[in-house]
Formats: C-alpha cells, structure tokens, sequence
C-alpha cells in the first residue's frame, strides 16, 4: 500500500503541512517512520482521514484547489466494481467526485483505496488519471 508524506497529505487534504503534523500530533491520523525518520501516513489510512475532515469541515478556510484546467488532485476513497461499469470516488481537499467509468479502465489504471489520483473534470464527464 503507498504511504504518503506530511507534505502530500496536506495537498491532498487542502492544507497546510503544519496542520497534518498537528492532526497527527494529536492522534487524530497515524503515522508511522520511515527508516530515514520521515512520518508517513497509510495511504488507506489517509482515504478514510480525508473524508473524515471534508464531513466535518474542519480544513482550512483558503482552499488550495481551484478550478483552473478543471483538475482535482486527491486520494481514491472508494472503488466499486462491477461487471462491465465501475464507479470511483476522489477526496480532493473538501471536495468528493464521483467517476463512472468502465471496469477494464479502473483495471488498466490499478485504481485501488488509498492511492493518489487526479479527477479532470470537461463538461459534465470526469475523468480519472493515475498520478
């Protein structure tokens, strides 16, 4: 499973790293050390984290997202398959899209919980690139 750093947590969340310290200070996410002493965070760990603070609100009030090239960096906080369509969810800072697409793309794609993707936005379609 990918982990992610303080830093790329706090882009896929929308804030600021100093405020995922501080939210894993006070063990409101865990981490865990990399041999060099970097603090990860499990990238399922961070999926079901994102989707706690969107709901709660509790970000930062200056999003970092806009919606400039319609591209929303996030994490990938549900994936359902089923035979021939799919359905994936992205937590990019407070915002949660949803993508309808085919089975064999989320499979091409590796789309799993957890990982770091960028939902693309034209019109009324969201597309899904891996990052």
């Amino acid at each position: 499973m990918q982990s992610y750093t303080i830093g790329q947590a706090a882009r896929l969340l929308g804030v600021s790293p100093d405020t995922v310290r501080r939210w894993a200070d006070g063990g409101r996410v865990a981490t865990h050390r990399e041999e060099s002493g970097r603090r990860l965070i499990d990238g399922r760990d961070l999926a079901a984290f994102s989707v706690e603070v969107a709901q709660s609100g509790t970000g930062e009030d200056d999003p970092s997202y806009t919606s400039a090239r319609n591209a929303f960096p996030g994490i990938v906080t549900a994936v359902k398959l089923g035979d021939v369509a799919a359905q994936v969810e992205i937590q990019a800072g407070p915002h949660r899209l949803v993508s309808l697409l085919t089975r064999e793309a989320v499979e091409e794609l590796g789309l799993e919980v957890g990982m770091e993707a960028t939902a693309r936005v034209k019109s009324t379609s969201v597309h899904i690139d891996r990052t």
